[in-house]
């Protein structure tokens, strides 16, 4: 049963605006999105100051716009700049370009040697976090032709800088009062422009709440869940949006399941902010968009914003840069595990086991890491013991732009259904690519994540951190997920995982687009390949030289 308080915030917080969560098929309100827009200049009804003042209340918003800015602002910015600059000012991002295996090779032995922080690594570059009097010791280690193929991240801002820019800032208040809790919480349309909501990155005090408010307004089709707990002792929510049938009497099948995840790295807030939107826009669309109603009825969707809570809190209040959960290990100085490297198919902990101080960590055994185990318990039990079937996973990562898909452990093996694989991720790299900005995401086997090309010849080059023990690899071989992803999401260029604010919305909307056809695909309407009709892969046929000669005609 739900608190009191829940169906207090819904009937103040709902309004006139009841309708937007209505079956798409229910008679059109005299206040559906248009019509309170066009009439919300009015002066605020009393029902609307008090819930205008409830809202405050759960997002610790001041009663004046005033008071965000002036002294009180600017202390608390100064006071947050200067802590970065203390804690980040003597870091650098390098950013390496690699063309051999032999530089792959010692740029990955040098990082192990030295503790570096390895942010991301692809077949163009190898981004490195580490100290500034670090830096020559790296440079030491390194073959001749990388110590000239490097160049700094961040140059221009500079890491503290560019970490205070991802915080909220305090003079950054909605323009009127209006528009403050209208449109910002109560979505009137597809696009998030305007909700003041992802106008920022926001904390897990924050999200959590608004999880519980979105479950407490759109019951038709919104359920609040809980994956489980943390090591620290926080929920694992989850928004469970779907529509199910009424008909009792019809045979009950396992009801199809997508399951959508973010933040199990800390630092990557981006992950989080774009599960958020996605579930944001499926809730908002019920009753509006044809589309994504048949797909709620169609499918549940369950969003899960922070895998790694506990993790995520740490980089709000200690360490912007944090990755890991926030587990003790056998160092005392050293805490934390990847949580994404600590599934049990094809654990590779033994390699690192001895090394807590990696951001790589996998544990001492699998499933040390409490929120990975919690999670395949989680997904275990749906299957076997609640008449679920997970048919998708997409797990949301940050940063390069890329679509990846298992195996993760190993370049050597192939999954069975590799060609569907790379079909659907395929679709997905188009269906960003032309709805949107024009951005393109990379489709790569997440084994992957080193490639070169020298003389034209592609080579799969040394791994710099493990690579066993990932979810992707888990959902896919474990849980029998057939269509199982990796997305790491923007950019490509120069800010990691500091991607400005100003990137939220859209990329939500690009990974709004990749779900949709997601979901398409999922119902055969959209691909080549379907269980009925056999199609047909052109693949190039390549000599040492890799160059493409022929074509290859696969039937499947």
């Amino acid at each position: 049963m739900r608190q009191p308080v829940c169906a207090l915030l819904s009937l103040l917080l709902l309004g006139p605006a009841l309708a937007t969560a209505a079956p798409h098929d229910a008679a059109p309100s005299p206040y559906d999105a248009g019509t309170y827009a066009s009439t919300h200049n009015a002066s605020p009804r009393p029902w609307r100051r008090l819930s205008d003042a409830l809202i405050r209340k759960i997002w610790r918003l001041p009663e004046d716009q005033k008071s965000l800015v002036g002294e009180n602002a600017q202390t608390a910015g100064d006071a947050l700049g200067d802590k970065l600059v203390a804690q980040y000012r003597e870091d650098v991002v390098l950013r390496f370009k690699i063309r051999t295996a032999e530089e792959a090779s010692a740029l990955a032995d040098a990082a192990d040697i030295l503790f570096l922080d390895v942010w991301e690594f692809n077949e163009d570059w190898a981004d490195l976090r580490l100290s500034k009097d670090v830096v020559p010791s790296l440079l030491g280690l390194l073959p001749a032709s990388l110590k000239d193929s490097h160049q700094p991240l961040l140059q221009d801002l500079g890491l503290a800088q560019a970490i205070f820019n991802s915080y909220p800032s305090p003079e950054s208040a909605p323009v009127s009062h209006n528009d403050r809790f209208s449109s910002n919480l109560r979505p009137s349309s597809r696009s998030g422009k305007g909700n003041i909501f992802f106008q920022d990155y926001q904390p897990l005090s924050v999200i959590n709440p608004w999880m519980s408010l979105m479950a407490s307004m759109f019951t038709t089709h919104v359920r609040r869940i809980n994956i489980g707990i943390s090591y620290e002792g926080r929920d694992i929510p989850a928004l469970r949006v779907g529509v199910h049938p009424t008909n009792n009497e019809e045979p009950s099948k396992p009801r199809k399941t997508i399951l959508i995840t973010g933040g199990i790295h800390a630092r990557e807030w981006i992950s989080t902010s774009t599960v958020n939107y996605l579930a944001w826009s499926f809730i908002n669309a019920y009753g509006k968009d044809r589309e994504m109603a048949r797909l709620m009825e169609d499918f549940d969707f369950v969003f899960i914003p922070t895998l790694n809570p506990d993790g995520y809190v740490y980089s709000w209040e200690t360490d912007r840069l944090w990755r890991k959960n926030r587990q003790p290990t056998s160092l005392r100085f050293c805490r934390g595990i990847d949580l994404d490297r600590s599934y049990p198919f094809k654990w590779d902990g033994a390699a690192l086991q001895s090394n807590p101080c990696s951001e790589s960590f996998p544990g001492s055994a699998p499933f040390e890491g409490a929120e990975s185990a919690r999670f395949a318990e989680w997904a275990k039990n749906e299957t076997e013991n609640n008449n679920v079937e997970i048919v998708g996973f997409l797990d949301l990562h940050s940063y390069s732009q890329q679509i990846l898909y298992p195996y993760s452990y190993s370049c050597n093996e192939e999954p069975p259904a590799i060609e569907d694989l790379e079909e659907l991720a395929l679709g997905l790299a188009k269906a960003i690519r032309v709805s949107r900005k024009g951005q393109t995401y990379k489709v790569n086997s997440a084994c992957e994540g080193n490639v070169a090309f020298a003389n034209q010849k592609k080579t799969i080059l040394p791994r710099i951190e493990s690579s066993g023990g990932s979810a992707l690899d888990f959902f896919y071989h474990e849980l029998k997920v057939r269509y199982s992803y990796q997305i790491k999401l923007r950019d490509t260029g120069s800010y990691g995982f500091l991607l400005p604010k100003e990137n939220i919305i859209p990329t939500g909307e690009e990974m709004l687009d990749a779900l949709l056809y997601f979901g398409r695909f999922m119902l055969g309407e959209v691909g080549i390949i379907t269980q009925e009709q056999p199609a047909q892969i052109v693949k190039p046929e390549t000599e040492d030289n890799g160059a493409a000669n022929e074509t290859e005609v696969m039937e499947l």
